[in-house]
């Protein structure tokens, strides 16, 4: 164990910016020329429409990024749900043509799960774990993401997440309704496992350069990860527990290449003592 060690992280399908366009067609536009290729247009035009064009310009946006950086070297890289791609293909394991292709495959199974199903949902609710549980099971939902130790995600049918806000704001816990239009990380997403389990056949895989920790088991990935990245469909993602892991492997310098810095943020309410920078201020330090 490298007691300095860093790593680096790739965000999830929440921090989408239309703007980071720009970035990815200044530095990019190969990956860019690609996913528009693959959807059939410009996944940011519509990126606000739906998971379908959000995954492909997320991780289009999460390369540019790492891409900007001189594409740096690190000990250890992780992503968040659809990060995890992401984060796969900056440490090796797979081209980062293919980690599009296989966005674009779990974007439109997860689109499709979602469209066939019943309406569901996801809501972020700043509380303790205990009271998350709580809003969950009172509600019939599932606590789908593990961010921090004061802030998960529940998912599930739209009824239940519609009555679990109501019920946060009467107890004075903030709580915010996601923009995606399915109860992801639950049985709902169950009917796109295989669509994109076959994708993932197509996909091939090499030994990564450095390990990469999954999202849903807050342990290093098999050398064939793709058992772990078909069951995060249906999986809950444990983020604060991926920090940890981290942490525990050596790691005291995070750098988030995404847009925005909602992982930054998640690393800093979850552990002290460790260095935190995101690519904007990385650009700062460089410029």
């Amino acid at each position: 164990m490298d007691a300095t060690a860093s790593a680096i992280l790739f965000p999830g399908q929440g921090v989408g910016n239309p703007s980071s366009r720009e970035l990815v067609e200044r530095v990019r536009p190969d990956l860019l020329e690609l996913a528009r290729e693959l959807v059939g247009e410009d996944p940011f035009e519509r990126m606000s429409e739906g998971t379908a064009f959000a995954q492909p310009a997320v991780y289009c946006a999460s390369i540019a990024g790492f891409e900007q950086l001189g594409r740096p070297r690190a000990e250890y890289f992780a992503g968040h749900s659809l990060g995890e791609i992401g984060a796969l293909a900056a440490a090796g394991a797979i081209d980062e043509g293919d980690g599009l292709r296989i966005v674009v495959a779990r974007g439109r199974a997860m689109a499709e799960a979602a469209r066939r199903g019943t309406p569901g949902g996801m809501l972020a609710v700043g509380s303790d774990r205990a009271g998350a549980e709580s809003l969950s099971s009172e509600h019939g939902l599932v606590l789908a993401n593990e961010n921090s130790a004061e802030q998960f995600v529940l998912s599930g049918p739209l009824e239940g997440i519609e009555a679990a806000h109501a019920a946060a704001k009467s107890s004075g816990i903030r709580a915010k309704r996601l923009a995606v239009a399915g109860a992801f990380h639950t049985a709902a997403m169950k009917p796109g496992v295989e669509p994109f389990r076959a994708a993932l056949e197509e996909i091939e895989f090499n030994p990564s350069e450095a390990p990469v920790v999954s999202s849903t088991t807050a342990d290093l990935f098999p050398e064939d990860p793709r058992d772990s990245l078909a069951a995060s469909l249906t999986s809950p993602i444990r983020w604060s527990a991926v920090t940890r892991k981290l942490r525990e492997l050596g790691v005291t310098r995070y750098l988030d290449v995404g847009p925005g810095k909602v992982l930054a943020g998640l690393v800093r309410r979850t552990i002290e003592g460790v260095e935190i920078e995101t690519l904007a201020s990385r650009e700062r330090a460089l410029a």
